[in-house]
């Protein structure tokens, strides 16, 4: 008898053992008197599945702490989903009190979505403030007008999933603030009436299709850049003048050019000139042999000859004495 009690005592130290490791009793007790009703064989199948149980008893014990019904097997698969079940819970939770209408698969499916659930509640309570770095837009009369806006939006918990975040907003402000000061006839008009960007942005329905509700834009501030009216102005005289000169400089070689072109002509007529020169005493002697032409006639035509050049001469000299 007494070995066949030391079999049974191993026996039961080995299924104690058994139900110790594979089953959390401390949590399955904690669940019991917190009014959460678990079962050690959903604590056992947990564990089976890889799933740990202390990541779903403890949210229940939270939803059920605060008055929420939700079931461990909803929860169990958003833990295999690689959701955060305690986030979830949480923002249920916060969503209650806060009296918002927020409902489990909404949570679940905002969590797997990639966003904070918890922090979007928070957010739909108390409304964010978003900063938008400095906006540069110029006015009609070409002065730089730099802008810095606050933008206090709410989380929008209907269009959590899908919709756009905060790099949205930031960039249609931008939009809008650009927009407004560029159709502004003067710089002094924007910094008179501030307000007058707020309105035309408000105006432009810039939430549409984000996660928030636009509640107000701010200017923080704003301040006066560059005159980048003036600054295009001289670029463009630059750009003119150096056309201009690029032009003059085209003519110029050009002149140049038929200069050149005129003196290869003067050079080659007078080339012409000296060789109809040079054929000028044969075609005398030639007429001389033919009888065409008599000593008389060629004495009249040297004596012409000679009264042409001193006509020349003195002409010549006249004109230098001229101032």
């Amino acid at each position: 008898m007494g070995f066949e009690k030391f079999i049974v005592l191993i026996i039961l130290l080995i299924l104690v053992g058994f139900i110790l490791i594979f089953i959390p009793v401390g949590l399955w007790i904690t669940a019991r008197f917190s009014g959460v009703r678990v079962s050690m064989m959903t604590l056992f199948g947990m564990k089976i599945r890889r799933v740990r149980p202390v990541r779903i008893v403890n949210p229940m014990i939270q939803a059920t702490k605060a008055g929420l019904r939700l079931s461990t097997d909803k929860l169990e698969a958003h833990y295999l989903a690689g959701g955060d079940v305690t986030s979830v819970v949480n923002a249920l939770i916060a969503a209650q009190r806060a009296n918002i209408n927020l409902e489990f698969e909404q949570a679940v499916a905002i969590d797997l979505a990639g966003r904070d659930v918890l922090e979007a509640v928070q957010v739909s309570v108390n409304p964010k403030v978003i900063e938008t770095p400095v906006i540069s837009a110029v006015a009609k009369d070409g002065i730089e007008v730099k802008v810095k806006a606050r933008v206090t939006v709410r989380a929008n918990i209907e269009r959590l999933v899908g919709g756009a975040g905060e790099e949205t907003i930031i960039a249609r402000v931008g939009e809008g603030v650009v927009t407004t000061v560029g159709s502004s006839t003067s710089h002094k008009e924007v910094l008179e009436n501030p307000d007058k960007i707020s309105r035309t942005v408000l105006e432009k329905g810039l939430d549409s299709g984000t996660a928030f509700e636009i509640l107000s834009i701010d200017i923080a501030d704003i301040d006066i850049g560059r005159n980048i009216g003036a600054e295009l102005q001289a670029d463009q005289a630059e750009a003119d003048k150096k056309i201009a000169q690029a032009k003059a400089e085209e003519r110029r070689a050009m002149a140049i050019a038929k200069e050149q072109e005129m003196k290869a002509e003067v050079v080659q007529m007078k080339s012409k000139v000296v060789e109809a020169e040079s054929r000028v005493p044969l075609a005398i002697a030639k007429a001389f042999e033919e009888g065409k032409l008599g000593v008389m006639d060629y004495y009249n035509m040297k004596n012409v000859m000679a009264d042409t050049q001193m006509r020349e001469t003195i002409a010549g000299g006249e004109g230098k004495q001229q101032p």
